[in-house]
């Protein structure tokens, strides 16, 4: 399919959300026959620099993103709680290389999200304090991922959360000490879930927490074609947790092939209409229950290249935001951003 015209394209954008990793080893280690999952990551799975400033300068105006940890760069010769740290060594040097002026008005990586064990519970202060000198007063937080089905053909390799992890005593034992130190948290689980986000939620009402791909709706494994029924429960529980002040919530993530919105990939060939008229009913959910100021949206590149181009993926998010002021767009694309991860000077 012919690329889009850019729509509204001098509006800022943050993209608050990608990766950068070279997972051709990983990928090359994953016997035959693969889960669908990984296929779907072989089809990007060479993203840094380079890669992450043709998508950005394709059109959009994307004036910033922040980057979230993805398992990559890892420390080899560092003890296992800190290789984390090697990955915030990295994409530090990819934002510097982007603060050097020689790419436009253009901040990679202005904010940094990196992963430390939580379940280390006490012992992961030391590792939250190693990646904070590791960023360069870049890094803002951690994620550490808790998606889990007993359905074995949703996730497959490499995930591998144990079952309720963000109810466990340890984990949430490792987790105050984000607060202590001012740090955010990045949470992404599947909608079966959500309840155990709510629970986090509450129970520490004064913790930033953003709630990544609209709470991951399934169509996939044992939930293909389950959408529609799983409909209502999925909105209800996200209402819940809207109602926690602490907690914002990130507008994408539903082109990865986990929501089959769409099925087909990689870049299917849907145009920015088609994409609009499928996440509608999930975005504009979110956005009622949360308002502009706690949601935003989010490229999830390179996962999202699944389903969508990096223009394509854009301009169905401006036609979703139509409706909305300038002032609510200038938070859904850049302003709550801003705000969550703490990024300053940049047009928000």
């Amino acid at each position: 399919m012919a690329e889009e015209a850019i729509l509204e394209p001098d509006l800022p954008i943050i993209d608050p959300h990608h990766h950068l990793w070279d997972l051709r080893p990983l990928i090359a280690a994953f016997p035959q026959p693969r889960h669908s999952f990984i296929e779907t990551l072989t089809h990007s799975s060479y993203y840094t620099f380079d890669q992450l400033l043709a998508d950005a300068r394709g059109g959009h105006n994307v004036v910033a993103t922040v980057y979230m940890e993805c398992g990559a760069f890892y420390r080899a010769d560092a003890e296992p709680a800190m290789k984390p740290v090697g990955e915030v060594e990295f994409v530090n040097g990819v934002a510097a290389q982007g603060a050097s002026g020689l790419y436009g008005n253009f901040s990679p990586c202005a904010a940094i999200i990196g992963h430390a064990d939580l379940q280390l519970g006490d012992g992961a202060r030391p590792v939250l304090e190693a990646l904070v000198q590791a960023g360069n007063e870049r890094f803002r937080g951690i994620r550490h991922q808790g998606a889990w089905d007993a359905d074995p053909d949703v996730l497959g390799p490499p995930f591998h959360a144990p079952a309720e992890l963000y109810l466990s005593d340890t984990f949430r034992e490792g987790f105050r000490h984000l607060g202590e130190l001012g740090l955010t948290f990045d949470a992404w689980l599947l909608e079966p879930q959500l309840g155990d986000l709510l629970s986090l939620a509450r129970a520490f009402p004064d913790q930033p927490i953003c709630l990544d791909h609209c709470g991951t709706p399934l169509g996939m494994g044992s939930y293909h074609g389950r959408l529609h029924e799983r409909f209502d429960g999925w909105r209800d529980m996200i209402r819940q947790i809207a109602s926690c002040p602490n907690v914002s919530i990130k507008l994408g993530g539903l082109a990865m092939a986990f929501c089959g919105l769409p099925e087909g990939g990689p870049m299917a060939g849907n145009s920015s209409e088609t994409l609009a008229a499928m996440w509608r009913p999930y975005i504009e959910t979110c956005i009622e229950a949360f308002g502009p100021d706690r949601a935003m949206f989010e490229s999830n590149y390179p996962v999202d290249k699944w389903g969508a181009s990096y223009n394509v993926l854009w301009n169905a998010f401006k036609r979703l935001a139509r409706g909305a002021s300038d002032s609510e767009k200038r938070a859904l694309f850049a302003g709550t951003a801003a705000s969550f991860y703490g990024i300053k000077d940049v047009p928000a």
